[in-house]
Order: C-alpha cells, then sequence, then structure tokens
C-alpha cells in the first residue's frame, strides 16, 4: 500500500471514529507496503484516556508482528500525535512517522517535543508533515458538529 492509499485509510478510520462520536483520527502502520496495524481514537467508548488512534495501531501491529519493536514500519496518521503517542512511538522503534494535519493546540511538534530527534535518547526517527486538507476538514466539522449541539 503507498502512503496515499494509507493516509486514505486512515481517514477511513477517522470516519469510523467521528460515526462514534469520538474525536476523529485514524492511524495506520505499514511494513514492507502492508498495512499490519490501524486505529482510530476510543478514549470515550473504552474510558481510556490512552486510547489514541496511534497507540491502538502500535497494539495491532505489535500483536501481528509478535514484537513490541515496530522497525522498518511506517505510521501513516490524520492528526499530528501529541506528546503521549510521540513518546510511545518512540518505545516501539518506530522507522517513520507521517501526519496530515498540524495540531497546534496538542500536537507534540507544534508544542515544541521533538523527542524524535534527541541525540539524548537510544532511538530517533523522522516525522513528516504532508498536509492534507481532508485531515483538517474532519476535524473541523466535526467540533462544529459539537459545538451546535
Amino acid at each position: 500500500m503507498d502512503l496515499d492509499l494509507a493516509m486514505s485509510r486512515a481517514l477511513e478510520l477517522a470516519a469510523e471514529a467521528a460515526s462514534r462520536d469520538e474525536v476523529p483520527v485514524g492511524a495506520v502502520i505499514l511494513r514492507d507496503d502492508r498495512v499490519v496495524g490501524e486505529g482510530f481514537n476510543q478514549r470515550e467508548i473504552k474510558n481510556d484516556p490512552m486510547s489514541h488512534a496511534e497507540l491502538e495501531a502500535i497494539r495491532q501491529a505489535s500483536s501481528a508482528l509478535s514484537s513490541w519493536r515496530l522497525e522498518g514500519c511506517t505510521l501513516v496518521v490524520t492528526l499530528e500525535p501529541c506528546p503521549m503517542c510521540l513518546a510511545a512511538l518512540q518505545q516501539a522503534r518506530i522507522a517513520r512517522v507521517i501526519y496530515g494535519a498540524s495540531d497546534p493546540k496538542g500536537g507534540a511538534l507544534s508544542l515544541g517535543y521533538r523527542l524524535h530527534e534527541d541525540p539524548r535518547t537510544n532511538h530517533r526517527f523522522p516525522v513528516e508533515f504532508r498536509p492534507r486538507q481532508e485531515c483538517s476538514t474532519i476535524l473541523t466539522d466535526f467540533f462544529k458538529k459539537k459545538r451546535s449541539s
């Protein structure tokens, strides 16, 4: 699966989250162009503040690969990871992260947390912002609807 298709799948997962009244974020983990994990926000469903799309995808990929080390894997996610998710990705040894919408109030990079490139850590990885309008729009529409309810 190429990265554009992976982002399209992540958007489908974000739409699934929105349909369940969750903040619409979706994530896909690829290894060798094959999906090994995916997830969407489920904080409300699971009553779990850590049930972010990225963590759900990490859990699924780790299970599929029978390893917590996600070396050689790429995470494609609709929204910039928060500090918790960026730290989890560092711990999982992810190879690369690509995100489609920035998050000025909660995104790790927007807030200045650059754990993924800190030379003091034992694992570093590139994080790339590839803006995609649909990633921003699904969030904007979700919160407009919430405010009007």
